[in-house]
């Protein structure tokens, strides 16, 4: 569990692939110090299981089913990552409940500068667009954020962040460009509520129409 406030800027350093599956190590002292063999790390919003370690950098195996539903499936040695360690239990929740299991990935379809923030806009999948609301929570490759506006138009669906100097320099969202694919995750009570309506919207079907439910699927660890 995380709360999505980034603790460091990694690096990824090797990418190890083999046929459904990958093995990043990633240049990150913070994130490591402490560290324990199956640790989990948040990487750019992705939780990772620390496999190997040392006083700088650690390695932890990526599934397929990651692979493709993240932006890990593009990886390369050089990425900046952001990092984050599993929360303490009882310490201050300064973002939101983030489990590092995401949706999927969305693209930047612009962004606007402001004198001290910038706002950037994202798309947003259909099957994801009734899980993020106005002023709700969202992590953005690990980051916790605040939806500052939402849209829902002919061509797709998208959502605005805004985001102040200190998200901008402390993480990697301040690089992010037109074109450029983020993971996202919505908000786990969202996406309980979504689940719990669904199943008795289900029930409520006609035996001769009901359908089976369909579970949404998060990335693996």
């Amino acid at each position: 569990m995380f709360t999505g406030i980034i603790e460091d800027l990694g690096t990824v350093t090797g990418v190890e692939h083999t046929a459904d599956a990958a093995r990043l190590t990633v240049r990150g002292p913070l994130a490591v110090t402490g560290a324990k063999h199956g640790d989990s790390i948040s990487v750019s919003g992705v939780c990772l299981t620390v496999v190997a370690f040392d006083d700088e950098s650690f390695t932890a195996d990526v599934m397929a089913q990651t692979l493709a539903m993240s932006t890990l499936d593009t990886v390369e040695a050089g990425r900046r990552v952001n990092l984050e360690r599993a929360a303490l239990v009882g310490d201050r929740l300064g973002g939101h409940i983030v489990q590092g299991h995401i949706d999927g990935t969305a693209t930047v379809l612009e962004v606007r500068p402001g004198d001290a923030w910038r706002v950037i806009r994202f798309s947003l999948d259909a099957a994801h667009a009734a899980l993020v609301v106005d002023k709700g929570s969202i992590a953005v490759d690990g980051v916790s954020l605040t939806v500052s506006a939402l849209g829902d138009e002919a061509d797709g669906s998208w959502f605005e962040v805004s985001l102040i100097p200190e998200t901008l320099t402390a993480t990697t969202l301040g690089g992010l460009v037109v074109g450029d694919r983020v993971n996202i995750e919505t908000d786990i009570l969202a996406r309980h509520v979504e689940r719990m309506l669904r199943l008795d919207a289900h029930r409520s079907l006609p035996s001769s129409l009901a359908e089976p439910a369909t579970a949404t699927t998060g990335a693996a660890r």
